[in-house]
């Protein structure tokens, strides 16, 4: 096993934003560096001074406008072996939709509502960057454990 780094990294936070008619919140941007346009679930890294669901409910406002009454934690994943960092998935229910407030370097996000298991048949196809999108979206469409 290769060595593992231990400096600090910012936690992030991923959402899945679940309408009543099972409809899910993606973003899509290109990423040339990456050869192309790629889907991802808003989310972002933490702020300082800030907990893992502040984080969540105020990405889900700025990248898509969205704000929810109820959430429920998917779990939190290391993001790689390599780095202490980890992604907090969650779902949010009960919506509420308004304007994106995206930030300069978020301009490009284009928002749009895509029914859940198309959104998993595109994660299947590799048009996610990231892999904590696809694991939100397969964690949400689970039953809640009691």
């Amino acid at each position: 096993m290769s060595e593992t780094r231990t400096e600090p990294c910012r936690d992030a936070s991923v959402i899945v934003a679940r309408d009543d008619r099972d409809h899910v919140a993606l973003l899509s941007a290109p990423f040339p560096e990456h050869g192309g346009e790629y889907l991802f679930l808003p989310g972002g890294r933490i702020e300082t001074g800030e907990d893992p669901a502040a984080c969540a409910r105020r990405e889900l406002a700025e990248e898509a406008g969205v704000t929810a009454q109820l959430w429920r934690s998917l779990g939190s994943y290391v993001i790689t072996l390599g780095s202490t960092s980890r992604v907090h998935l969650y779902e949010a229910r009960s919506l509420t939709l308004g304007p994106q407030n995206l930030t300069e370097s978020e301009q490009d996000f284009k928002l749009a509502w895509w029914p859940i298991h198309d959104a998993i048949t595109a994660a299947t196809q590799g048009r996610f960057l990231l892999p904590a999108g696809p694991l939100a979206l397969l964690l949400a469409t689970r039953d809640a454990c009691p």
